[in-house]
C-alpha cells in the first residue's frame, strides 16, 4: 500500500484540474495514491482525469451533487494510507513536495501536523506573493497563538497529517463554504502533539479575484465565524493549557474580524442586506469578547470599528461610503 494519500475534491475543475493532477503525478517520491472526490461535474472533469490513464488515480464519484462542504467531508471514512494531504483542484504541488514532507516526517516523527512554506499565484499562474514565514517547530500553544493573531497563513491545501488523526478529529469541519474550517482542523491536529514546518516552498496556492471570502454572502460569513467562536469557546473550557492563549490572543482575532465583518456589511446597501446592522454586529462581538477573552475586548475602543457604526447609523454618511466604494474597491477580509 502507498505511504501517502493525496485527496482531491473537485467539481467542474476545468483546465486548472489538469495542471493540478500533472503536478501530483510528477512527484519525485512515487509512493502515493491520488483519491479524487468527484462531485457530479458537468464539464470535462472526468475526461481529464481518465486521460491520465494512471492506476494511482482512484475516482470516487458522488451519487448526487453535493455542497462543497459535504464533498470535502467524504474524505472521512475512505481507505487511506498512513499519511494524507488535501489539495484544492486549482492548486499545484511542486515535484519535491512529497520528498520534503518525507524529510520532515523523518526529522520529526512524533509531530501531528506537517506543513511547508508556499507561494500565492493568480488565475494565470503568476506568482503574486509568499506565505508568512513559519517557525520550524510549534507547540500547540504557540501554533494557536499564531493562528489567532494572523501570523500564520491558513489554507486547505498543503498540510499533511496521519490519516488516523484526521479520522479522530472528524475530518474537515462542516463550516458554511468551508470558511474557517481549515483553521479549526489545523488547531485540532496541532494540539494533538505539535506542528513541524519545512522551510522550503513546496506548492502554489491559487488566489482568484473572487475568492471564497469575498464571494460568500455576508450572512454565511457571519454564520461561519459564529461557528468558529463556538469551537474556541468549547476549547477554552476543555483545555487548560490553551485557555490562557484564547483569553489573551482572542482579542486580536475579534478585532480583526469585527472590523472586517462590519465593514463588509457596510459595503452592502441596506435594502439588499440579509444581516444584522453594524451596531448589532458590534454588540454580538462584545458578547464574543465576554465568552472568549473575559471581557477584555471592547469593539468601540478601535477607531475603524467605531467609525463603521457611525457611518451605518447615518444615511448621508452611508450613501457617501457606498459612492466611495464604487470608485475604490478592495477586499476587507482575508481568505482562510
Amino acid at each position: 500500500m502507498a505511504r501517502y494519500s493525496i485527496i482531491l475534491p473537485v467539481k467542474n475543475g476545468g483546465n486548472y484540474l489538469r495542471e493540478c493532477v500533472q503536478g501530483i503525478l510528477a512527484q519525485t517520491v512515487q509512493d502515493f495514491e491520488l483519491l479524487v472526490l468527484e462531485n457530479a461535474s458537468t464539464d470535462n472533469t472526468l475526461e481529464i482525469l481518465n486521460s491520465f490513464n494512471d492506476q494511482r488515480i482512484k475516482i470516487f464519484p458522488a451519487s448526487a451533487p453535493l455542497s462543497m462542504e459535504k464533498n470535502w467531508q467524504r474524505a472521512v471514512g475512505l481507505s487511506k494510507s498512513e499519511f494524507m494531504t488535501l489539495i484544492g483542484h486549482d492548486d499545484v504541488l511542486d515535484k519535491d513536495y512529497l520528498a520534503s514532507m518525507q524529510e520532515l516526517i523523518a526529522g520529526y516523527p512524533d509531530a501531528s501536523l506537517y506543513q511547508t512554506h508556499f507561494r500565492y499565484i493568480d488565475s494565470s499562474g503568476n506568482v503574486i506573493g509568499k506565505c508568512k514565514p513559519m517557525e520550524l517547530m510549534q507547540i500547540p500553544e504557540k501554533a494557536l497563538s499564531n493562528f489567532l493573531c494572523d501570523r500564520t497563513d491558513l489554507m486547505g491545501t498543503g498540510f499533511m497529517m496521519r490519516s488516523k488523526d484526521y479520522e479522530e478529529v472528524g475530518g474537515m469541519p462542516l463550516y458554511p463554504n468551508l470558511l474557517f474550517a481549515d483553521m479549526e482542523l489545523w488547531i485540532q491536529l496541532s494540539r494533538k502533539r505539535y506542528m513541524a514546518v519545512h522551510q522550503q516552498e513546496c506548492f502554489s496556492y491559487r488566489k482568484h479575484p473572487s475568492a471564497t471570502t469575498s464571494s460568500s454572502s455576508d450572512l454565511r460569513f457571519i454564520q461561519a465565524f459564529d461557528q468558529l467562536v463556538s469551537f474556541l469557546r468549547k476549547l477554552k473550557n476543555e483545555d487548560l493549557k490553551l485557555a490562557p492563549v484564547i483569553s489573551s490572543d482572542g482579542v486580536e482575532l475579534l478585532r480583526q474580524y469585527c472590523q472586517g465583518i462590519t465593514h463588509k456589511i457596510l459595503r452592502t446597501p441596506k435594502a439588499k442586506r440579509e444581516t444584522p446592522s453594524v451596531a448589532q454586529m458590534i454588540d454580538k462581538f462584545r458578547e464574543y469578547g465576554k465568552e472568549l477573552c473575559d471581557g477584555k475586548f471592547e469593539p468601540l475602543d478601535y477607531p475603524k470599528i467605531k467609525a463603521g457604526r457611525l457611518i451605518d447609523s447615518n444615511s448621508v454618511f452611508h450613501g457617501g461610503f457606498l459612492f466611495f466604494k464604487k470608485m475604490y474597491s478592495k477586499p476587507v477580509l482575508k481568505s482562510h
